[in-house]
């Protein structure tokens, strides 16, 4: 069996299930304990951090079954009682957006986010161009909301329709026209999706995994508010340089208007018919949990209730959609327990484990004994620092899940800010936005592999736009990170 097809099959997972428990143990074995090393449960703390990173970034199991690892391993171990080991797997982050994943299956369960997508693109207009550019921006808006995944999976068809009537329609134009014009528009909607996931809290699991380590290791409180500050300038400057690139060096396209491109789009959006019902109700309680995110500081002076945090602004809305009727008659709700099953629990598992090993790092002393390896950084200048940082996660997400290599990074930054004196925020930050600037190879993300999936887009079309889009991330998270977007951690 050649490489190509040992990987293929699977032979890196296999490896890593192997691999795992055995980096544990060797850790185990080599770090030191006493006054030079560290105590008992730290030791086993560290030997489970590297059995759990293996797992995670080789993906040999399930991702949510490596995040349980310290539910067992913990206790047995002594690294810490059931009870602690258990605690992070409820803290109030977890729940914001378990509020935020009820949320967007209301809004994707009536439909509403089709036809804000096509009010969009109609808005956009119908060149190549701005064909792409209003795919790209209906992607990135509901990204901030709801999944990557669902977002590319619900444009991907009004994306290929297009490309299909738009070729009847012209028949007379030349064929590279229509496969510049299909790799642009379809790696469009990939690429703005991960990028709109980094402009909100709830975005995309990243975000919230720093979110959730800031809380557990710093006891710092990140807002959904505070959260725009930092990622809706990424955003707002990324998705213009994506599109740019796409339309005018990866895949060059000409302004002229599309034959027929509005009339498909103004027919998809005629079929929806006016807004039901459950789409008032649904796009209501949204706009007013969103409202409530922004304004909950005068909310909190204005009614006293110093509990009204942005989970439980979250869960409001979504325990709303369960009560509020659509068709009472029928007994039907704005949301329903079938819908709701869909939300991705394997996502909140693998919060609370990443939160789990958080804690044991930081009560059995792992990070000050790492944070002694990191001394010789500390004369880096911070610019340099983040720019290598930056880099290196971009390429290391590109094999691996985003989610696990922020969770895994998350205590390692923090250590070294401790041991270099850098400020662990723009580390940390750096770190997360990274994470989500995959653009080289369709198992980099979800969105890249459905867009792949398609057959209408060449792993050479999408490394070649990757590889420019991957190095526009790093200069652009470094830069934004180094003039003060990043969480404000000592």
């Amino acid at each position: 069996m050649g490489m190509r097809s040992f990987l293929r099959a699977g032979g890196v997972r296999r490896i890593g299930l192997l691999l795992g428990p055995v980096l544990g143990l060797i850790a185990w074995l080599w770090l030191p304990v006493g006054e030079a090393g560290l105590t008992p449960g730290g030791r086993a703390t560290a030997a489970i951090a590297a059995w759990m990173a293996c797992w995670w970034l080789t993906q040999a199991v399930p991702l949510a079954v490596t995040a349980l690892l310290p539910v067992v391993l913990f206790p047995l171990t002594g690294a810490a009682s059931l009870a602690e080991a258990t605690a992070p797997y409820s803290r109030s982050l977890i729940f914001l957006f378990l509020g935020g994943f009820i949320l967007g299956l209301g809004l994707q369960r009536w439909g509403v986010h089709r036809r804000l997508a096509l009010l969009t693109l109609l808005a956009a207009g119908t060149g190549p161009r701005r064909l792409v550019a209003g795919f790209m921006l209906a992607s990135a808006g509901l990204s901030l909301w709801i999944s990557n995944t669902a977002t590319v999976i619900m444009l991907l068809p009004i994306g290929t329709s297009v490309l299909e009537m738009l070729r009847e329609r012209d028949p007379d134009a030349p064929e590279r026209l229509h496969r510049r014009l299909s790799a642009a528009l379809l790696l469009g909607i990939a690429y703005a999706a991960s990028i709109g996931g980094t402009g909100t809290l709830v975005g995309t699991p990243p975000n919230l995994v720093l979110a959730a380590f800031a809380r557990e290791h710093y006891g710092y409180d990140t807002t959904v508010l505070e959260w725009l500050g930092i990622g809706l300038p990424l955003v707002a400057l990324f998705l213009p340089l994506t599109w740019l690139f796409l339309t005018r060096v990866a895949f060059p396209l000409p302004a002229r208007p599309l034959p027929g491109g509005r009339e498909l789009l103004t027919r998809e959006l005629r079929d929806l018919g006016p807004l039901a019902r459950g789409e008032r109700i649904v796009l209501a309680v949204f706009t007013l949990t969103a409202a409530g995110w922004i304004l909950r500081p005068q909310l909190v002076a204005l009614t006293g209730l110093e509990g009204l945090s942005d989970p439980v602004i979250a869960m409001i809305g979504a325990l709303a959609l369960f009560v509020i009727p659509v068709e009472p008659a029928r007994g039907v709700f704005a949301m329903d327990w079938t819908t709701a099953r869909q939300v991705p629990w394997d996502i909140l598992i693998l919060f609370g484990g990443g939160l789990s090993l958080a804690a044991a790092i930081g009560a059995n002393g792992v990070d000050r004994f790492i944070a002694q390896g990191f001394v010789a950084l500390q004369d880096i200048p911070l610019w340099l620092f983040l720019l290598a940082l930056t880099g290196t996660v971009v390429l290391l997400t590109e094999i691996t899940s985003n989610t696990a290599v922020a969770t895994t990074l998350m205590p390692i930054l923090a250590a070294t800010a401790l041991a270099t004196g850098l400020p662990a925020g723009p580390l940390l930050t750096a770190a997360t936005l990274a994470a989500s600037c995959a653009f080289m190879l369709p198992v980099a993300t979800p969105p890249n592999a459905i867009v792949f999936g398609s057959g209408r887009v060449t792993v050479g079309q999408m490394a070649g736009a990757g590889i420019g889009l991957n190095l526009i991330a790093t200069l652009l998270v470094t830069m934004l990170v180094y003039l003060g977007g990043h969480l404000p951690l000592p």
